[in-house]
């Protein structure tokens, strides 16, 4: 990995929702150096995970970047990346990485002309945008890794920064991959929230605890057969991820 001493980086985090602080605080915590984060909708949750760190706008944390971290919504990122390409904001030989399941990196294809270098990460938890707790279940998930393959090892060694296990998704893959994520979450929130409905119904008080240790005795025993979600009797919550 380039960067500084001992591949040390500058990291700027472009996104302020659930996922990009809590990337930001594992980078950190991996010994890189946070150069910027942009503005989102609380800034104080930001400021009490970063503390200290200063709030900028996008071409100024590009500008003072070595790598790149992009957490924005889905239908932000073509044309976020596009804009600052427009405005000369992409580096040579600058990293950009984005987390969203989705997309490859045919999608910072406007920043690779302008001389940065694409990488694709997507970890696969539930974020929640508390640290603790994410930095938790980062440590203990896989990621989705996408890149030319020249800096594939640039990719995989990032996630595993991040706490992750890296698993390499091709890049025409990574539609069937966000597919199976979107179907694993979205199906598994709806059947709790139905679960749990019918529990409050016949006088059950906490739902959700009550239907802790049977929604995770149920994935585990499903897993085991291999089945995934389509076998279990319910699945933890949504891992949509977000800006």
């Amino acid at each position: 990995m380039n960067g500084g001493r001992d591949g040390r980086l500058g990291v700027g985090i472009i996104g302020a929702g659930r996922v990009g602080p809590v990337v930001g605080a594992a980078l950190a915590g991996a010994g890189h150096a946070l150069t910027g984060i942009t503005s989102g909708s609380d800034d104080d949750r930001v400021e009490a995970i970063l503390p200290g760190l200063p709030v900028l706008p996008p071409e100024e944390v590009v500008r003072r970047s070595e790598l790149v971290v992009i957490a924005v919504p889905h239908d932000q990122l073509a044309g976020l990346v596009a804009g600052l390409a427009d405005v000369g904001a992409w580096q040579p030989g600058q990293l950009v990485l984005h987390t969203d399941p989705a997309y490859g990196v045919e999608v910072l294809a406007p920043a690779l002309r302008c001389g940065a270098i694409p990488l694709a990460v997507h970890p696969a938890i539930v974020f929640t945008g508390a640290s603790s707790i994410d930095l938790r279940q980062l440590a203990q998930a896989y990621a989705a890794v996408t890149a030319p393959a020249p800096v594939l090892p640039i990719a995989q060694a990032l996630a595993v920064e991040l706490g992750c296990e890296p698993v390499v998704i091709a890049e025409t893959d990574r539609p069937a991959y966000a597919e199976a994520v979107a179907t694993a979450t979205q199906f598994s929130r709806s059947i709790v929230r139905q679960s749990a409905t019918l529990l409050a119904g016949v006088g059950v008080e906490n739902t959700g605890a009550y239907l802790s240790a049977l929604v995770r005795s149920s994935v585990d025993h499903a897993l085991v057969e291999g089945t995934g979600p389509a076998g279990a009797d319910g699945v933890p919550p949504d891992a949509t991820i977000d800006g």
